[in-house]
């Protein structure tokens, strides 16, 4: 159960650095933090005690391997969340080191007063 305080208090944590912080580079990691926290919560919600791979050989029991096999599901998903993330990450800081040479700063404030 602490777990998933912790998964909740990090995705709170990222959410905070997104609407408070006005530094670009700060919002971004923020956005980062959050991502992790899904991450390790599907990776959490697939996570049994004592299981085994989900991989069936040919002389196992079938009922004790659905018993205790980990849910593979989650694992491809946050597979594919990871390399889906890498890429947006990729998109905000290009995006970012173009404001950088724009404006020449990563306040939000001060990009949003030089905008004109």
């Amino acid at each position: 159960m602490i777990v998933y305080l912790l998964c909740s208090f990090l995705f709170v944590l990222g959410l905070y650095c997104l609407v408070a912080k006005k530094n670009i580079i700060k919002k971004i990691i923020g956005i980062i933090t959050m991502e992790y926290s899904v991450n390790l919560f599907l990776v959490l919600v697939g996570y049994r005690a004592r299981g085994i791979a989900p991989i069936l050989s040919k002389g196992a029991d079938k009922a004790e391997f659905i018993a205790k096999s980990v849910d593979p599901l989650p694992q491809a998903l946050v597979l594919t969340a990871i390399v889906i993330g890498l890429g947006t990450i990729a998109l905000m800081v290009a995006i970012c080191i173009r404001l950088y040479e724009r404006y020449g700063t990563f306040d939000m404030t001060e990009i949003r007063r030089l905008r004109g």
